[in-house]
């Protein structure tokens, strides 16, 4: 399943499992882009995830971390957070100050 396809689907199912409608993106956008989206048509924009996240009442990294999840089927949520954990401490990662 290529990147498109994994967030795609990553969208659907916490759309659907919070029970809302593609029509409920309407102030962010259209429902036809929604479903784009969902089918791993387009890819969505950082800013796009967060507005898209917003509306689903979820983090945005919460959206992230089912996308890598669907990507890689092998890796597990505490796996991910390992992993970011491992980074985010290492004062030599970009995003640090020194």
């Amino acid at each position: 399943m290529d990147g498109k396809q994994a967030f795609g689907e990553a969208l659907r199912r916490a759309r659907k499992g919070r029970h809302i409608s593609q029509e409920a993106f309407s102030e962010i956008s259209s429902r036809t882009y929604i479903s784009t989206l969902e089918r791993g048509l387009k890819s969505p924009t950082l800013e796009k995830i967060e507005a898209l996240a917003s509306v689903l009442e979820l983090h945005p990294l919460t959206l992230l971390a089912s996308y890598y999840m669907i990507k890689d089927p092998g890796s597990s949520v505490l796996d991910i957070l390992g992993e970011l954990r491992s980074q985010m401490t290492n004062p030599m990662n970009v995003g640090h100050d020194s």
